[in-house]
């Protein structure tokens, strides 16, 4: 696996302070517990939902039942964006959503859902099932996007780092 290293460009001019480092934005992706999506609504509405989210070769993943409206609005316009919050940095990823069906990486990303949170996914055919999921969730099968980063913002919550973006 190649990783990624973006360009980090300051985003606003603060004296004294640095744009943080992709790889400690990359590490708080794949350990942040708690995400945001935003898709896009045939109507033009934004869609916010939490998600489950994990960090596996260079990409966000997250899942949801293929009927619930975020894969409904994400199968019609790929373009969204995943926020999370960490103790230092703020994070939000804008790229493209992908379905994933390969059954080899979905169990990558099973693997990594189990690891983070307990959640004993396994693959069924091109989506992840599980015995219980987020009561909102409903009960699956779950279909996997990938959502590949184009661009991420870094917005920092203590003195440590300048805002940050890094281009893909």
């Amino acid at each position: 696996m190649n990783v990624k290293e973006p360009a980090a460009e300051q985003v606003l001019g603060v004296d004294g302070e640095r744009p943080a480092p992709w790889a400690e934005a990359r590490e708080r992706l794949a350990g942040a517990h708690a995400y945001w999506t935003a898709t896009n609504h045939p109507s033009g509405q934004p869609h916010v939902r939490p998600v489950f989210a994990v960090w596996v070769d260079e990409a966000l993943y997250l899942s949801s039942d293929p009927t619930a409206r975020k894969s409904r609005n994400l199968d019609g316009d790929a373009h969204c964006s995943i926020a999370t919050s960490c103790h230092d940095l703020d994070l939000v990823v804008e790229g493209k959503a992908e379905r994933v069906t390969d059954p080899r990486r979905l169990q990558r990303i099973a693997a990594a859902y189990k690891a983070k949170y307990n959640w004993p996914v396994t693959v069924d055919g091109a989506a992840l099932t599980a015995p219980y999921a987020a009561p909102t969730a409903g009960e699956g099968p779950f279909a996997v996007y990938e959502v590949d980063p184009v661009i991420v913002f870094g917005f920092p919550t203590s003195g440590k780092f300048a805002p940050t973006r890094w281009r893909f």
